[in-house]
């Protein structure tokens, strides 16, 4: 005569196969949220050759700095993504799932370019970090920067930055 599994047992192999497939399956939830939404705004780089107008779209929460320029096929010429931080530190970024190549423009509280990293590798995981603190990231496409001449040292007119004279954009 066969020996069947006890009901109790049988009921728990259920319950956990069904915890498991939760699980397993909760992260790809995720995937069918809400779309990430971002204000736009316009910011001007003050450089050696003028200023220049940008239109960019803002990130400000984590969930919109995780999303960034993610899953982009292409980018406007004087557009990006301006990625701003509540206090000023080392920040790193990457280009997972950028397929784009972008200029990087690392900024501080007064708005002041302390870096640029031009021509980033496309969905590379390559660490890309401040040498300093700073407080905001530009995102732009690659071969921005070098025809605006945006280098350390131009300024970047924005209301989210102290810039010494008042002076900002909206």
């Amino acid at each position: 005569m066969a020996m069947g599994i006890p009901t109790f047992p049988r009921r728990l192999v259920v319950v956990f196969a069904a915890a498991l497939a939760l699980a397993l399956l909760g992260p790809l939830a995720g995937c069918t949220a809400e779309p990430v939404r971002f204000d736009t705004a316009k910011v001007v780089l003050e450089t050696e050759t003028g200023p220049h107008t940008l239109s960019v779209e803002i990130a400000r929460t984590e969930r919109q700095r995780e999303r960034g320029l993610m899953n982009r096929q292409e980018l406007a010429d004087d557009s990006g993504m301006l990625f701003l931080f509540d206090r000023d530190d080392f920040i790193s970024m990457w280009m997972k799932n950028t397929y784009v190549s972008l200029d990087m423009i690392f900024v501080d509280r007064h708005g002041r370019v302390m870096e640029v990293v031009e021509h980033t590798t496309p969905e590379s995981r390559a660490i890309i970090a401040s040498a300093e603190p700073v407080r905001a990231v530009i995102e732009v496409k690659a071969g921005t920067a070098a025809r605006l001449a945006v280098k350390p040292g131009s300024l970047v007119r924005y209301k989210a930055f102290e810039h010494a004279d008042g002076g900002g954009t909206e």
